[in-house]
C-alpha cells in the first residue's frame, strides 16, 4: 500500500506506453516517507501534480496524501526525480487540509506571477493556499482558505434516516477532487469540483415516512446482531489454540458474522442506495 507513482509515457504516434513505476535517482520507486513504519497513510499517493515547483526550470512532483499532507519530489530533468521528498510547510507547520485525501493542483490562482495550491479534500470545499514569495521563487504558502466551502453534514444519522436525492443537492458533497481551467475562455480561472455521495431513497412502493420508520425498526436488529459478535472475544478464540471449547467459539463467531450480513442486506427492502458522485462547475466571476 505504498501508493507507487505512475508513468505513461507517450509515442510519436499519440499513443501510450504501458504504465511505468516512477522511479528515483537511485533506481528505486518513489514513495513519500512516513516517521512510523506503520503509518501507511502518510506514504499513500492521492494525486501526484507535475509543475516547475522551484523555479528551476525543470518538473517536480508536488504530491498530496491520505493522511492530507503534501509533499514535493524535486526534479533533475529528463523524467528524474530525487529519492526523497520534501514536505510543503505553511509557515513552520506541515499543509494540511481539514479532512484527508489531499488533492494538490498547482497554478497561479490569483494572477500574481508565482504558483498557488488548490485542494479538495474528503471533508469536502476546495481550499487554496497563497504563495507569497514572487514568481520563480521558492513557494511560501499561508494557511489554506476556502473557496468553496466544507458542506453541510449530509448522509445517514445512526437512528434516523432521510431521504437524499439527486435533487436536493445545490452543491459538491464529500470527496472532493478539483481541476482549474478556463472553461468559458473570458481570461478567468474556474473551478471544476468531482465529488461521492450516497443518494437515498425509498424502495418503490413506500413513502419517505414508511422508509424511516422501517430504518429505526431495521436498527435495533442489526445493533442486536452486533452484539452477538461481540459477546464473543476475538481473544476467547485466539487463546483457545485450537481446543474444542475455542473451535466452538470461532464457529459461533462465524454464524454471527453471517447474521449480520443477513441483516444488513434487509435495507434494500425498504431503501434503495446509489453510490455516485457529480462534477460541478464554478464560473469565476
Amino acid at each position: 500500500m505504498a501508493g507507487l507513482f505512475q508513468v505513461l509515457y507517450g509515442k510519436p504516434d499519440g499513443t501510450f506506453g504501458k504504465a511505468e513505476v516512477l522511479k528515483g535517482t537511485d533506481g528505486e520507486p518513489l514513495i513519500i516517507p512516513a516517521d512510523d513504519k506503520d503509518q501507511v497513510t502518510e506514504k499513500i499517493c492521492t494525486r501526484p501534480f507535475a509543475a516547475d515547483w522551484n523555479g528551476d526550470g525543470q518538473l517536480d512532483l508536488v504530491v498530496g496524501n491520505f493522511t492530507g499532507t503534501f509533499y514535493w519530489f524535486k526534479g533533475e530533468g529528463k523524467g528524474k526525480f530525487q529519492p526523497k521528498p520534501e514536505q510543503i510547510k505553511s509557515g513552520d507547520k506541515p499543509l494540511k487540509i481539514s479532512g484527508v485525501h489531499s488533492d494538490p493542483f498547482v497554478i497561479d490562482w490569483d494572477g500574481d506571477g508565482d504558483l498557488d495550491l488548490v485542494t479538495g479534500s474528503s471533508d469536502g470545499g476546495v481550499y487554496w493556499s497563497e504563495n507569497k514569495s514572487g514568481k520563480g521563487k521558492m513557494p511560501e504558502l499561508g494557511p489554506l482558505k476556502a473557496l468553496i466551502d466544507t458542506p453541510p453534514k449530509w448522509g445517514t444519522p445512526s437512528e434516523t434516516l432521510k431521504s437524499l436525492r439527486e435533487s436536493d443537492l445545490t452543491r459538491p458533497t464529500y470527496a472532493t477532487r478539483v481541476w482549474v481551467e478556463d472553461i468559458n475562455g473570458d481570461g478567468k480561472l474556474d473551478l471544476l469540483v468531482g465529488d461521492s455521495v450516497m443518494l437515498v431513497s425509498p424502495a418503490k412502493g413506500l413513502s419517505d415516512e414508511e422508509m424511516t420508520k422501517k430504518y429505526a425498526e431495521w436498527q435495533e436488529e442489526f445493533k442486536k446482531a452486533q452484539a452477538a459478535i461481540s459477546a464473543i472475544p476475538v481473544k476467547d478464540v485466539k487463546d483457545g489454540k485450537g481446543d474444542k471449547d475455542a473451535k466452538e467459539k470461532e464457529e459461533q463467531r462465524k454464524k454471527a458474522y453471517e447474521e449480520v450480513n443477513k441483516v444488513y442486506q434487509k435495507r434494500s427492502e425498504f431503501m434503495t442506495e446509489e453510490r455516485t458522485g457529480f462534477v460541478w462547475l464554478y464560473l469565476q466571476k
